[in-house]
């Protein structure tokens, strides 16, 4: 055991780890992101808030139950960084450590009590065979462990490839087809409640479109969460 640890310094020490916000080392006791990076990103606090900014986000839009989002989204800022690195880069241990930090927070909350399962936005096939992994992948896993929440990421697909959505403007957002997500089995959704989580936000068009899907589904409910919130 004492060998083990001796290599593992030794390794550290040509090969140290670094945060992956700061690029800066990471001392023994932490993993992935600094102490002070932790501290300094910008928490929304919408867990345990009803009629949050997300929330509100979709009035009159879908019959939606909650919605939390982790952080606020600000354009050049950490949050923006690591959500790169996480969908781009390959560091999918990103997708647990803010599904961690966010199925904590709904365990301890008094919402999302009656969700049924955990379902992720779909990536289609083409590019999930591109890119390796779904990014939703691991940030809904991690949050189900915390919540006891099936997470099941099989369900609903994406049936269309569209271009990348930061190179879309606003407008060509909303004008996409509703009809590029479809769900395996109506029956699934059948009187559930379903948790429909995705990374970043903005106008909310996607999440809208999935929702509309699964709420065609029977007395089906829908609650929301993602990783950031652009105002």
């Amino acid at each position: 055991m004492a060998n083990m640890q001796l290599f593992k310094d030794i390794f550290y020490l040509f090969f140290p780890k670094v945060c992956l916000s700061c690029k800066l080392q990471l001392t023994h006791n932490e993993t992935i992101i600094c102490t002070l990076c932790r501290h300094d990103f910008p928490g929304t606090s919408f867990t345990n808030v009803e009629k949050n900014l997300l929330e509100k986000k979709f009035y009159g839009r879908i019959p939606l139950e909650e919605a939390t989002s982790l952080f606020f989204f600000h354009k050049k800022g950490k949050i923006q960084t690591l959500i790169h690195e996480l969908k781009y880069k390959g560091h999918q241990e990103l997708g647990t450590f803010f599904g961690d930090w966010l199925g904590i927070e709904m365990a301890e909350s008094d919402r999302f009590k009656t969700v049924d399962y955990i379902i992720p936005v779909p990536l289609h096939p083409r590019k999930l065979k591109k890119r390796g992994y779904n990014q939703l992948t691991r940030f809904g896993q991690a949050i189900s462990i915390h919540t006891n929440i099936p997470f099941m990421e099989s369900e609903l697909i994406k049936t269309e490839t569209t271009k990348t959505q930061t190179i879309k403007g606003r407008i060509e957002r909303w004008n996409k087809n509703n009809e590029s997500f479809k769900v395996k089995d109506r029956l699934f959704f059948k009187d559930k409640h379903i948790l429909l989580i995705d990374d970043i936000t903005t106008t909310g068009a996607t999440l809208e479109r999935c929702s509309r899907e699964i709420l065609k589904s029977e007395n089906c409910k829908i609650s929301i969460a993602v990783i950031a919130y652009r105002e």
